[in-house]
């Protein structure tokens, strides 16, 4: 099931150059310039506020968008650049790049944890530690999943769940290479552990403090 894909409304821009460039600036307006899939290059310029909110939201240049231009077909566009100021870090030009169908894309895709009733390890008072809400996964433009889902039933404390234990969906794969953890069934706060309990606990968390500096 493909995600929802958010729009992104901008404007053609007449003109080109540094002095077009500078005039849209000056109208409120972050120039910016759309090439590749076998069209050609379309200057644009979007509304300053706009994509300052989109590039505090996080993600920009993982985000597949559905680019909205009066006149023009929408096309699905990822980010391949964002020129900023050098003195007020802020947006001065955009770069997008159309993709097809069948183009391959890096995305982050959300998390879904289900059946935490049946896991016997929260049932005891354990709690679902998440490590990754959301995993970067190189998917198909055409055919992108709305979320992974990892079922919790029948897990216990100490038990982990790492990427080779979900089902992916079709296409998808990991950014990654190894076996990283997505979550894990912690014992309760306060609860003694021993020996080989402990030990697991330790790799867990180091795992998870490894994933998250990757972050």
């Amino acid at each position: 099931m493909a995600g929802e894909i958010p729009d992104l409304v901008a404007e053609a821009r007449t003109g080109t150059g540094k002095g077009a460039a500078r005039q849209a600036r000056r109208n409120g307006m972050v120039p910016g310039i759309v090439y590749g899939g076998g069209a050609d290059p379309l200057a644009i310029q979007i509304p300053f506020n706009v994509l300052l909110k989109r590039l505090k939201q996080g993600r920009f240049l993982s985000t597949l968008f559905n680019l909205q231009v009066e006149g023009q077909d929408d096309v699905r566009v990822i980010c391949r650049g964002v020129q900023r100021d050098v003195v007020k870090d802020l947006p001065t030009h955009v770069d997008f790049m159309r993709l097809r169908r069948t183009s391959r894309v890096n995305l982050f895709i959300p998390v879904e944890f289900v059946n935490e009733q049946a896991a016997p390890g929260i049932k005891k008072g354990g709690v679902l530690t998440v490590v990754r809400a959301e995993v970067e996964l190189r998917v198909t433009a055409g055919d992108i999943p709305e979320k992974i889902t990892v079922d919790l039933t029948g897990l216990n404390i100490g038990d982990v769940v790492t990427i080779s234990s979900v089902t992916l969906p079709e296409g998808a794969r990991p950014t990654i290479d190894r076996d990283f953890v997505i979550a894990n069934i912690a014992a309760p706060s306060g609860l003694a552990r021993g020996g080989d309990d402990a030990e697991e606990a330790e790799a867990v968390e180091g795992e998870a403090e490894e994933a998250a500096a990757e972050e």
